[in-house]
């Protein structure tokens, strides 16, 4: 076995624990906390995140929005990883200037973020889903996508229910109902929107918003990466 490989798979083990790992105190007290703050945020806030979120999911759901890169077949994992690792840096460094920017821009600005930075991320998880080999244009890859997204930006406990639904993706994939309509979406984007709403809410205060959108734009598209590696990882090694 290549060295390379034995340090993925020596990464993959420690991610692994990680997302098997029970929420403790701290990890309980924070969706306390975040429930509580939800209760002060503007409902139109709520609703504007929601409704982005919600719309984007469903155009990736149903293949309508972003072009589909061609699946790589034909390079080994530390080929392919050196490639990946340059893609993130770049989707990396494009979103937290796109923060920096929107965080100025005062609360419309604010606001646009959102789809912006969720379509950078989709897209992300779309090129690296090629480069590990696997064909985005199978719906079930795409739900297999939209798992990661979760993996990524989720409470502490509903990440540990998400990570057993892939551990063995070859064949629970073969249970998925014909009918995509029938993913659970709608947790995906309720989580994602919990996952956020601190940072990203601090991002529309003047003054402040645009280093904060700098540093949460730079570290969830890192820490999206970071997921998806791994999570393919998970299936291109066995």
């Amino acid at each position: 076995m290549e060295t390379y490989e034995i340090q993925a798979r020596a990464e993959l083990t420690r991610w692994q624990k990680q997302m098997m790992r029970r929420p403790g105190l701290v990890n309980k007290l924070a969706k306390r906390v975040q429930t509580k703050i939800n209760t002060w945020i503007p409902e139109k806030v709520h609703v504007a995140i929601t409704t982005t979120i919600k719309q984007m999911i469903r155009a990736v759901l149903f293949g309508a929005t972003y072009t589909t890169p061609k699946p790589i077949t034909d390079q080994t994992l530390v080929q392919r990883e050196l490639i990946i690792r340059e893609r993130i840096k770049n989707y990396r460094n494009t979103a937290a200037i796109e923060g920096g920017i929107t965080g100025a821009g005062g609360l419309l600005l604010g606001l646009a973020d959102f789809p912006i930075l969720l379509g950078i991320k989709l897209k992300l998880l779309f090129d690296i889903a090629s480069m590990y080999g696997f064909d985005v244009k199978n719906y079930k890859e795409r739900v297999y996508l939209l798992h990661i997204f979760e993996l990524a930006f989720s409470s502490h406990e509903h990440r540990r229910q998400v990570y057993f639904k892939i551990t063995d993706w070859e064949e629970r994939s073969k249970e998925l109902p014909d009918d995509i309509n029938q993913f659970d979406w709608r947790s995906l984007q309720q989580e994602y929107r919990d996952y956020l709403d601190i940072a990203k809410i601090a991002q529309l205060v003047p003054v402040i918003g645009a280093p904060v959108g700098i540093v949460v734009n730079y570290r969830l598209v890192k820490k999206l990466g970071n997921t998806a590696m791994n999570a393919y990882r998970m299936r291109f090694l066995k």
